[in-house]
């Protein structure tokens, strides 16, 4: 079996490096151009290509601005891959490129499908408070995550698991479940299911606006939603420590119900018993926060590092 791996992210690396371990057999590495990154703008790789730079020199990498050109698509069709792996990958890949392995693309999505079809199914799931996602694997059809469905593994969600913590959860239910569908594959026994297009979601990207808080919102929405954009991006609000504005990152919490208060205020601030906030509905244990130009901390250390008052907005 011979392959062509297109992907980007933490996650698209993580399932890389398992395929490294399996000694399939990978032709060549599709990822995403180097991109300036943070304050001083130095150029930084993608995480897939990082990771094969330190466990494999001897495959090659392509970082095409367009992976469907016709340029790039004569590249790849050089290989006589039988099937391309896509994981997290940032781009849309046109017909041109599905049609050239001969048992076709394959795609590793983090939902269980037709649920969540889009850009952001991880942190959407969060956001809605599922008890239960899951990893689905699909062929790849022009239609954006749409094709039959190879294979699926579902993932338990705990009320305090953030987008960090589940992605490593459906790395781990990927990993067995795409090296299983690579082996249908060789034997010729890959079964497909159509999904059900009364159960299509989908799962818009991540805005800007999706990052504030608004203490006017319930508890359990503000945690839902401090929980499906951390770590990364994170969820922020204004604080005023002293007579000072500063943006606070708020990475981890818990919904309290049974307190209530005025929006934004301040119900407990101890560093024995933590911060806790009043919201339109219960109050909010901030229990790990990163304050602008700080690194992130437990919500004990930040309380003994701040010399006065603090207030929400």
């Amino acid at each position: 079996m011979k392959i062509v791996f297109f992907g980007t992210s933490p996650f698209a690396a993580q399932i890389f490096s398992f395929l490294l371990s399996q000694n399939i057999e990978i032709l060549a590495v599709v990822t995403r151009p180097d991109r300036p990154r943070g304050r001083s703008q130095q150029l930084s790789s993608p995480p897939v290509k990082e990771t094969l730079l330190q466990l494999r020199s001897d495959i090659p990498v392509h970082q095409p601005e367009k992976a469907s050109s016709p340029e790039f698509a004569a590249i790849l069709s050089a290989y006589g891959a039988d099937l391309f792996v896509v994981v997290a990958y940032g781009e849309i890949i046109k017909q041109n490129i599905l049609d050239i392995p001969e048992l076709g693309c394959i795609n590793i999505h983090a939902s269980l499908l037709p649920k969540y079809r889009g850009a952001a199914p991880i942190q959407r799931s969060l956001f809605a408070g599922d008890p239960v996602t899951g990893i689905t694997i699909i062929d790849m059809v022009l239609k954006m995550d749409a094709g039959d469905m190879l294979g699926t593994a579902q993932v338990a969600v705990s009320p305090s698991m953030t987008c960090g913590d589940l992605e490593e959860k459906l790395v781990a239910a990927s990993c067995p479940l795409l090296l299983n569908i690579l082996h249908d594959f060789e034997k010729g026994t890959v079964k497909r299911i159509p999904q059900d297009p009364e159960g299509v979601t989908f799962a818009q990207k991540i805005t800007p606006e999706d990052e504030k808080i608004y203490w006017t919102e319930p508890a359990s929405d503000l945690h839902n939603r401090i929980r499906a954009l951390s770590p990364a991006p994170g969820a922020w609000c204004s604080v005023w420590v002293g007579d000072e504005e500063k943006r606070l990152k708020i990475k981890r919490s818990a919904a309290i119900l049974t307190k209530n208060g005025a929006p934004g205020e301040v119900l407990v601030f101890d560093a024995k018993e933590g911060l806790q906030v009043a919201c339109g509905q219960g109050a909010l244990a901030l229990l790990e926060v990163q304050l602008e130009g700080k690194k992130t901390m437990k919500i004990e250390d930040f309380i003994k590092g701040i010399r006065s008052s603090v207030s929400f907005n």
